[in-house]
């Protein structure tokens, strides 16, 4: 809620605050931005209006979040995009979406299909990501790959078998797609033929893998420490 109001991107025709929810720091922000379309309402009006438990006593009638288009993401210089191959969870998903975003991805890449929504679970777990993350819908990932392949955006797959590791990327400073698979399985077979370069996290313990929100978000930040590093 707080990032809607604070990004601007989207406009917030009505805010319903419950009466009942302590005024600390973040709800005081809430108050003074969201002005005169503020309405305070009972506890049992927000819980009607949410149709869910993730409202923490705030919500907002908002316009739609809007996707974008794939090219406008592959247009941009430097671009660093997530493409999210498979991932069902929301959370997850959400997860993901705040790794990407605080790493600096300039997009994400989710299919239309067999993949999670953007609901209030996944705007919840993102916190506040949406509101600055581009993201674009797309048929498929393995043909995303090629489309970015086609404007110069190399493609990294994230996977247990890459045949290097994520620590020794060499092309982070370039523009780039980190392409994460699903949760039981990781990368479709399409997907990891077409990436151009496959990598994997090295596991020192007794497990094989790492949750793909826990890897989304150490491959995102040692990308961007790349990034940096070689802008320096």
């Amino acid at each position: 809620m707080l990032e809607l109001l604070r990004s601007g991107r989207r406009k917030a025709r009505a805010v319903y605050l419950s009466n009942t929810v302590s005024r600390d720091d973040t709800v005081k922000e809430i108050v003074e931005r969201a002005g005169g379309t503020l309405k305070g309402v009972a506890p049992e009006r927000v819980e009607q209006m949410a149709r869910s438990d993730v409202h923490q006593g705030v919500l907002a009638m908002t316009t739609p979040l809007r996707a974008v288009d794939i090219d406008d993401l592959l247009a941009v210089k430097n671009a660093f995009l997530v493409a999210v191959d498979g991932v069902t969870d929301p959370r997850n998903l959400g997860a993901i979406m705040r790794s990407a975003e605080t790493a600096g991805a300039t997009g994400l890449l989710l299919p239309r299909h067999r993949s999670a929504r953007v609901t209030p679970v996944v705007a919840k777990a993102a916190a506040g990501a949406i509101e600055y993350l581009p993201i674009a819908l797309v048929g498929g990932i393995p043909a995303s790959i090629e489309r970015a392949s086609r404007a110069g955006c190399w493609s990294v797959g994230l996977d247990e078998r890459g045949d290097r590791s994520l620590f020794d990327l060499d092309l982070a400073d370039q523009p780039i797609m980190l392409v994460l698979g699903s949760e039981g399985s990781g990368l479709a077979r399409l997907t990891r033929d077409r990436c151009d370069v496959l990598v994997e996290i090295p596991m020192h313990g007794k497990l094989e893998s790492l949750n793909v929100s826990a890897a989304a978000t150490l491959a995102c930040h040692e990308i961007a420490r790349r990034r940096t590093a070689r802008a320096v």
